[in-house]
C-alpha cells in the first residue's frame, strides 16, 4: 500500500467501521433502556405497525371486558332481587292459603287483604330498587315500556345490550316485562302494568268471603283463583330467575374468554416489540469492545501520516 498525505485508506476504512459500530452500539443501548427492540416505527415499521393495531385490539377488548363485569352485576343484581321476590311470594301463597279457614270473617278477610297489599308493595319496592347505573330489569311493562340501554347509558332501562366481542357483537338481556310466554292468568288483567306486582297479575287480588263481604280491591277472586295466580307468578319469577342464571354462565364465559384473549394479545405485542435483555446485555459487551478496537485502529491509521516525515529526516 502506498503511503498519501492526501488520501489515508485504513483511516478511511477505520473510521466507517467506528461508526457503523456507532450506530449498532446506539440502538442497542435504546433497547436497553427503553426495554423494546421494537420502541418507534423507525426501528421496524412493518413491526410496530402490527404491534399498533394490537395494541387498539387489547383496549378494545379492555372496554369489552368492562362491560361485561357491568353486565354480570346486573344479572347478579336482579337475581338476588327476585330472589327476595320469590320468597315475599311465599308469604303470599300462605296467606292466601290461610284464608280457607277465615272467609266467614269479614274482619279476617279485611286484615289479610290488607296484608296482601303489604306484600305487594314490599314486592314492588324491592324490584323498583333493583337498579344499577339505570339498568333495571324488574320495571317497566311489555314491549310499549322497554328501552334499551347500552350498559345502563339510558336511564329507567329494562333491557340491556352490552358488548361482547371485538368485532362490535351484542348479547340482549330483556327485562321480566318482555318475556315470552307469561303464564295466563285467570283474571282477566293483562300481565301489564307500572310495577312489578301490576306484571305479575296479583295486585288487583281481593278475596271475597263466603258470606260476600270484601274489601275496595278488585276484582274480587276466589280462593281457588286467588291461590292459583300466586302459584302461577311464582312460575313466572322462577323462570325469569332460570333466565338470568343461564345470562350469567354465559357472561361468566365471555369474562374468561375476554380476560385470556387480553393476555394473549399482551403477550402477542410483547413478542414482536420486547427486547431479550440477556441478548441484548451480550450484544452491549460486544459492541463497547468493537468501539474501543475501532478507536484504536483510527488512531494508528491517522499515525501513518506522520510515518511519512521520517522517509525525508536526514
Amino acid at each position: 500500500m502506498s503511503l498519501s498525505i492526501n488520501t489515508n485508506t485504513s483511516s478511511m476504512v477505520a473510521l466507517e467501521t467506528l461508526n457503523a459500530t456507532q450506530t449498532a452500539l446506539s440502538a442497542t443501548e435504546n433497547a436497553v433502556s427503553t426495554g423494546k427492540k421494537v420502541a418507534t416505527a423507525e426501528d421496524s415499521p412493518a413491526t410496530f405497525g402490527i404491534a399498533a393495531q394490537m395494541q387498539g385490539n387489547i383496549a378494545g377488548q379492555s372496554a369489552v371486558n368492562d362491560g361485561l363485569t357491568f353486565a354480570a352485576k346486573v344479572v347478579s343484581n336482579a337475581d338476588s332481587a327476585a330472589n327476595n321476590i320469590l320468597s315475599v311470594l311465599n308469604n303470599i301463597q300462605q296467606a292466601v292459603t290461610s284464608l280457607g279457614n277465615n272467609s266467614s270473617s269479614s274482619t279476617s278477610v279485611s286484615q289479610i287483604n290488607d296484608e296482601l297489599k303489604g306484600f305487594f308493595d314490599q314486592i314492588d319496592s324491592i324490584a323498583g330498587g333493583a337498579t344499577i347505573n339505570g339498568v333495571n330489569l324488574l320495571t317497566g311493562a311489555g314491549s310499549a315500556a322497554n328501552k334499551t340501554t347500552y350498559a345502563g347509558l339510558s336511564p329507567s332501562g329494562t333491557s340491556m345490550v352490552y358488548v361482547t366481542g371485538l368485532a362490535g357483537q351484542t348479547s340482549t338481556l330483556n327485562g321480566f316485562g318482555s318475556m315470552d310466554n307469561l303464564s295466563t292468568q285467570s283474571k282477566t288483567t293483562a300481565k301489564t302494568g307500572t310495577t312489578f306486582s301490576e306484571m305479575l297479575g296479583i295486585a288487583a287480588t281481593t278475596f271475597i268471603s263466603a258470606d260476600g263481604t270484601q274489601s275496595s280491591i278488585s276484582p274480587t277472586m276466589t280462593l281457588a283463583s286467588m291461590i292459583s295466580d300466586v302459584q302461577t307468578a311464582i312460575q313466572d319469577v322462577t323462570r325469569f330467575t332460570s333466565k338470568l342464571g343461564a345470562s350469567a354462565k354465559t357472561i361468566a364465559s365471555l369474562s374468561s374468554f375476554g380476560s385470556t384473549l387480553s393476555d394473549n394479545l399482551t403477550a402477542g405485542v410483547g413478542a414482536l416489540t420486547d427486547a431479550d435483555m440477556s441478548a441484548e446485555s451480550a450484544k452491549l459487551t460486544s459492541l463497547q469492545t468493537k468501539q474501543s478496537l475501532a478507536i484504536k485502529s483510527l488512531t494508528i491509521a491517522n499515525g501513518q501520516s506522520q510515518n511519512i516525515l521520517s522517509l525525508f529526516q536526514g
